[in-house]
């Protein structure tokens, strides 16, 4: 017997997507980043000097995140300030809690 989520197209192309959210945030800077943002919206500035990693290197964890659609960027003045998008983490958490809960059989 199949279990639900490997049965059908939705569930495939679902397991699809979670995989892609899955190998974005298993690198550890972007789930740092992802964490320091819980607390509000930052700019490249702060987020570097926390993870203690090049500029550089910094801004392309933002792009690999922001790419996914897990975080908002907004320019003000001269910064661009980032934040999560709560909306399509929420997506990704339930995607995922949908392959992992162990009631639906």
């Amino acid at each position: 017997m199949k279990a639900k989520c490997c049965d059908d197209k939705k569930s495939v192309a679902n397991l699809s997507k979670t995989i892609e959210f899955l190998k974005v945030i298993s690198e550890e800077s972007r789930l740092k980043i992802l964490c320091l943002l819980k607390t509000g919206k930052r700019c490249v500035c702060e987020i570097w000097q926390y993870l203690d990693l090049p500029q550089n290197l910094v801004s392309h964890h933002l792009k690999v995140l922001t790419d996914l659609d897990l975080l908002l960027k907004k320019k003000e003045g001269l910064n661009i300030y980032y934040s999560l998008n709560k909306t399509t983490i929420n997506k990704y958490s339930k995607l995922l809690n949908n392959h992992l809960n162990l009631n639906d059989k």
